[in-house]
């Protein structure tokens, strides 16, 4: 007996029906079915990319934000260790002035960082749907051709 999962988004279309069959049964002159359907294929597949990279970049960023918070607690337990060392309230306030310096630079230097991350990856993301886009204008450029001639 086959197990039934919980999961109502765990269900595959083309069980339920044959879409490639379907649309072949749309027989309509001058207009290349399987060309459309392959030409959808393709846009699905740059579309599953263009997730893909935009996961990636996403799990990048989380990395790296762990990594930054991790070095920002660190950073922050020595400067706490170097404030109690301290005795004169000239020096905490030399040493608390230095603190807040470094911090704020620091944060300047993730910040940027960070959005070069996301940057790149949007780029990323664009480049392979820009070339997708460019693909279907001349798919339909050619269906348009190969139409007129048969005409």
């Amino acid at each position: 007996m086959s197990k039934q999962s919980d999961n109502i988004f765990d269900f595959d279309i083309t069980k339920m029906m044959d879409v490639t069959k379907m649309m072949s049964e749309f027989k309509m002159p001058g207009v290349d079915m399987e060309a459309i359907l392959n030409s959808q294929r393709k846009n699905i597949e740059a579309l599953t990319a263009a997730n893909r990279l935009a996961f990636e970049g996403v799990q990048a960023m989380m990395k790296r934000q762990t990594e930054i918070l991790r070095q920002t607690m660190q950073e922050v337990a020595e400067a706490t260790q170097g404030m109690t060392a301290t005795t004169s309230p000239q020096e905490k306030l030399a040493k608390q002035t230095t603190l807040a310096k470094e911090a704020f630079e620091h944060a300047v230097t993730n910040m940027r960082e960070l959005s070069e991350m996301v940057a790149k990856s949007n780029s990323e993301v664009f480049e392979l749907l820009n070339v997708r886009l460019g693909q279907v204008i001349d798919e339909v450029r050619q269906a348009v051709i190969q139409a007129s001639t048969k005409v």
